[in-house]
């Protein structure tokens, strides 16, 4: 995994995202040329989004994605991206899957998301919680 931080104007950042979402009815069909059309179309969303795509793997009843967003993308909207446009593409694509998917969208409602980062939330607790300490050390109070 890379530690390396993406830097903007004023900014310095590295906000990567564990996300998990699954194929409406979480139907078995994320497989042959679906999951390679669809390795495709994440790899495109996220190039012209101006993300980092650092593990992509796609079993055939969910998607897992590592991915590193910019602070000026929420993380809902990162996901609508990557979600409604390859669903827009697969279904014209592929109008066979009507057959298991009826209705308007490819993947089911919802997903999971998780933050993550190379400092665990206990260090993070523990390096604020010391600040004011440290200020008033450095202080002499």
């Amino acid at each position: 995994m890379s530690k390396k931080y993406k830097s903007g104007s004023h900014t310095k950042h590295r906000l990567l995202f564990h996300i998990v979402f699954r194929p409406k009815y979480r139907k078995r069909v994320l497989r042959f040329g679906l999951k390679t059309r669809l390795q495709k179309l994440f790899t495109q969303c996220c190039q012209v989004n101006e993300w980092k795509l650092h593990e992509l793997e796609i079993m055939p009843d969910h998607v897992h994605l590592l991915l590193q967003i910019n602070p000026r993308d929420s993380l809902s909207s990162a996901i609508q991206k990557l979600r409604g446009g390859s669903s827009r593409v697969i279904r014209d694509e592929f109008p066979e899957l009507e057959e298991f998917l009826w209705g308007d969208a490819f993947w089911g409602i919802g997903y999971f998301a998780e933050s993550v980062g190379k400092t665990s939330e206990k260090a993070i607790r523990n390096y604020i919680n010391q600040q004011n300490k440290q200020q008033e050390r450095d202080c002499g109070l």
